[in-house]
């Protein structure tokens, strides 16, 4: 095994005479930076690349322990992957544009944008932010801009400091951020090559809106929470005076209803299914229509269909060729002006009342007018429902119709939809069980993706549209930039051929004023990252990438959207592997996260138990699994890292060194003892290895830790005397080349979970570091090995701890002799005690052991100790 090893022997004297955890952090990872221990080595091929798809973590404000969760079991791997001889290439990225970071933003600095404001040079936000939203500084876009670059590069630098802390083997020099410009450029790209290709596409539809933040959301983006509710019961009125009465939680919708609609088989309406009826309050006609996706059941089993109250009104909007009655604008408030459908004078004074309300106030004085009009039959039946919500947003989702931009993935095309399946089907899951959760959704999709935003910081569409001569802008014919332009931000540059002077201008032009939704970025980490369309040597040699780790929770968004980019612009999926972590859950079996403040900040967990104490309890969940915040098992993980310094410590005093390291020559091992743990070794080697292989570093790590305790607590026991040289030099030659191999394979095995204290160790007796050396094979261990008993070691340490028992009982010290003793077993096991009585009678002072076989089980009777004061 030491033929690979470009190292030494360390001088004894190097080795610390009191190890320690502390300052290991701070002082590998400088080296690690110098020595360009984790870099990329570009002149290389496509096999000897293992390429990770790192997940960009959002730089809006501060990280937590959930993200030193996930992190570190992808760092797990990567280190692995190194050890196997792979040049890794693993990066890391932010992504910074995007809500979270202008909601942050405008929060720290206590500022909001408006796009008509001029560019200030040299602005600075207020010392301290108002409190109130309304007393905030209004800046230009491009002032709010600086601010979201400025407070996102501070945010990385701490949240590299972290993950540096953390012992991230991640290249430093190949890093990212999602607004910059290569990232930018890139995104424009796929966008300009989606669109080229007809995968991209501009419509004027109902769009999910947040009114918040004033834009267009994603399918993928909604978020279902339980809100009270209430039924309002009121009646429309049939031509010939038939009272037809509804049921709905949104009153305030009634303005805009375009028609009534129940199933085809319910007989109560079929009488009226063409006819018109008549709302209350407005006074506006409306159809009767019929639809399979009405119930019967539910309410008085006929539906007031609004444009647009929920994505139900949509879809019957569309299949029954319904008129567009819009009263909800973008603010969330209904339009001020009289629609022009309501056109009795009394409906036009009701709609008064309501006029510029929000939905929640127009709501109370919709119901109010019922009530005075003795419209409202009954009390409002209070309810709880799920309602949508934008996931980072705090007010219900309304409908409201807007030209916005699309990316086609298989919601209204079920041959692409088909084909996503089959490249989700190519890509390895860990868990197996999450390619479940990725085809429902892609199969439960009802729309293609919608990818632009109403907002400031991003990706802006890199799209200009001739005006007329009118000054109307021709949506059908824009203006697009060559790739050699990109990036470009059509709200600040002009198109080729036009002036800036032109902008806005009767037969100028106008830039498109939306940016691209975030995951319309990083759905192209791999493309970013890999240098797609810039440096395509490159981005062959890792495309597709080995692995993409990531949460459970995003597979439908990031995941997701990976794949769609990847299918279309490379005909291939993303990646080979995809590993999927669960959450962190607080001691209320909750999900953490900021919005619920239940979080724990990572730098006090690093501080009170060091990088491989976390690291540990991180890499000891399975992927996929719900894992509790759990300190007690950091402090397991601390113990196991300090018993790795003061056993190899003890082991390197006891005179192992690199030479004793076996090199497929094991005619030096001569003892049964030694014979069997490396035989045990050689398993734990092989089974770590294959679990590795598996994606199942959590049980490498216990296979490696049960074996590291054994080692401890019963081999070296038991050597001490033959390791110091009271037996023949070849009785020492055997224990030491066995303990020298054994620390040698241990600490590569725990390498990938513990770096900083195994990179420590190493250095106390080799040059170079463990990262960099190769991962063990079990073949090499157990060249030369065949007549050896993996058993024998178990049952000599059983004995030893019956031995030690009696010594604890009678409360006497270890080291006192035992005058007498038997040792009761079965034949077989007798023959294995055989093999390493002589390490047994030395470690428990028992030189007149007797062993005699009889009975099922290993057992120790009839002990004489030596008279001796009290432990």
């Amino acid at each position: 095994m030491a033929d690979n090893i470009p190292g030494t022997d360390t001088p004894a004297s190097q080795v610390p005479d009191k190890p320690a955890l502390e300052g290991l952090e701070n002082k590998l990872n400088t080296r690690w930076r110098a020595e360009g221990t984790y870099s990329f080595e570009e002149n290389t091929t496509r096999e000897q690349v293992y390429s990770i798809d790192t997940p960009p973590p959002t730089a809006s404000g501060s990280l937590h322990v959930g993200h030193v969760f996930s992190y570190t079991q992808t760092d797990v791997m990567a280190r692995y992957q190194r050890m196997r001889g792979k040049n890794v290439f693993y990066p890391m990225g932010w992504d910074d544009n995007g809500l979270p970071t202008e909601r942050r933003v405008q929060n720290f600095f206590g500022v909001r944008c408006d796009p008509t404001y001029k560019y200030v040079e040299g602005y600075q936000p207020p010392e301290k932010p108002a409190k109130n939203q309304r007393d905030w500084d209004v800046v230009s876009r491009q002032n709010f801009i600086d601010l979201c670059e400025q407070l996102a590069s501070e945010d990385e630098k701490v949240f590299e400091d972290l993950f540096t802390t953390l012992g991230l083997s991640v290249d430093w020099d190949i890093s990212y951020r999602t607004i910059d410009n290569h990232s930018r450029a890139t995104s424009q790209r796929a966008f300009l090559r989606d669109l080229g290709q007809g995968d991209a596409y501009l419509s004027e539809a109902p769009t999910m809106w947040d009114v918040t933040f004033r834009t267009a959301v994603a399918q993928a983006e909604l978020e279902d929470r339980e809100m009270p509710g209430a039924y309002y019961r009121y009646e429309f009125v049939a031509q010939d005076g038939t009272a037809v009465p509804i049921m709905t939680t949104r009153p305030e919708l009634l303005p805009a209803c375009v028609a009534l609609v129940a199933h085809p088989d319910d007989e109560r309406y079929q009488p009226l299914f063409g006819k018109t009826v008549t709302s209350p309050l407005f006074d506006v006609p409306v159809q009767v229509k019929a639809h399979p996706l009405a119930k019967p059941d539910k309410g008085t089993g006929i539906a007031m269909v609004c444009t647009f109250g929920d994505l139900t009104d949509v879809t019957w909007w569309r299949e029954l060729q319904l008129p567009t009655r819009p009263i909800m604008g973008r603010d969330g408030r209904l339009v001020a002006e009289t629609p022009e459908w309501i056109t009795t004078a009394e409906g036009a004074a009701q709609y008064a009342r309501v006029a510029g309300k929000t939905a929640f106030s127009a709501k109370e004085g919709v119901v109010e007018m019922l009530r005075e009009n003795e419209l409202l039959i009954g009390e409002p039946e209070k309810i709880s429902h799920a309602v949508n919500f934008y996931e980072k947003g705090d007010k219900p989702l309304e409908i409201v119709t807007s030209r916005q931009w699309y990316i086609k993935n298989g919601g209204r095309d079920a041959e692409r939809r088909e084909q996503l399946v089959a490249r989700g089907r190519e890509v390895e899951w860990h868990p197996a069980h999450m390619r479940s959760r990725y085809e429902n959704w892609v199969n439960g999709l009802n729309g293609d993706w919608l990818v632009s935003r109403q907002r400031f910081f991003g990706v802006p569409i890199p799209v200009w549209y001739p005006l007329d001569a009118d000054g109307n802008p021709d949506y059908a014919s824009p203006i697009l930039p060559s790739e050699e332009q990109l990036p470009v931000d059509p709200a600040a540059q002009a198109p080729t051929g036009y002036e800036e002077s032109q902008r806005g201008v009767a037969g100028g032009f106008m830039g498109d004023p939306d940016v691209l939704d975030t995951w319309a970025t990083s759905s192209l980490t791999p493309q970013v990252v890999g240098d797609w369309g810039v440096n395509q040597e490159r981005f062959e040699k890792v495309f597709p990438f080995d692995l993409r780790p990531q949460g459970h929770d995003i597979i439908r968004t990031w995941l997701f959207s990976t794949i769609v980019r990847a299918n279309s612009l490379q005909d291939a999926a993303p990646w080979r592997h995809a590993a999927l972590s669960g959450w962190i859950l607080d001691p209320d079996r909750k999900k953490m996260s900021k919005s619920k403040g239940n979080v724990v900040v990572p730098t006090d967990v690093l501080e009170q138990f060091g990088a491989d104490a976390v690291r540990y309890w991180a890499a000891s969940a399975k992927l996929g699994a719900d894992t509790a915040y759990e300190m007690g098992q950091m402090k397991i993980g601390r113990r196991l890292a300090i018993k790795v310094l003061n056993a190899s410590k003890f082991a390197l005093n006891m005179g192992a060194s690199a030479q004793d390291v076996l090199s497929g020559d094991s005619s030096v091992i001569i003892n049964g003892l030694d014979k069997s743990l490396l035989t045990r070794l050689a398993d734990v080697v092989e089974q770590s290895t294959r679990a590795f292989e598996d994606y199942d570093y959590s049980r490498a790590l216990s296979l490696t830790e049960s074996f590291f305790w054994s080692f401890t607590d019963d081999y070296v026991e038991l050597i001490k005397d033959r390791a110091y040289g009271g037996v023949s030099p070849e009785e020492t030659a055997s224990v030491r080349a066995t303990l020298a191999t054994t620390l040698d394979a241990v600490l590569r095995l725990l390498a990938p979970f513990q770096p900083f204290a195994t990179e420590e160790v190493w250095s106390w007796w080799r040059t170079g570091s463990v990262h960099r050396a190769e991962w063990p094979t079990a073949d090499a261990l157990r060249a030369g090995l065949d007549d050896a008993d993996p058993e024998v070691l178990p049952t000599v340490g059983h004995a030893l701890a019956g031995l030690r028992k009696v010594k604890s009982e009678a409360k006497v010290k270890q080291r006192t002799a035992v005058l007498a003793a038997t040792v009761t077993a079965p034949a077989v096991l007798i023959q294995r005690l055989r093999q390493g009585l002589s390490d047994l009678q030395a470690a428990t002072a028992a030189p007149t052991l007797a062993l005699v076989e009889g009975g099922e089980e290993l057992l120790v009777t009839d002990v004489e100790l030596e008279a001796t004061e009290e432990a």
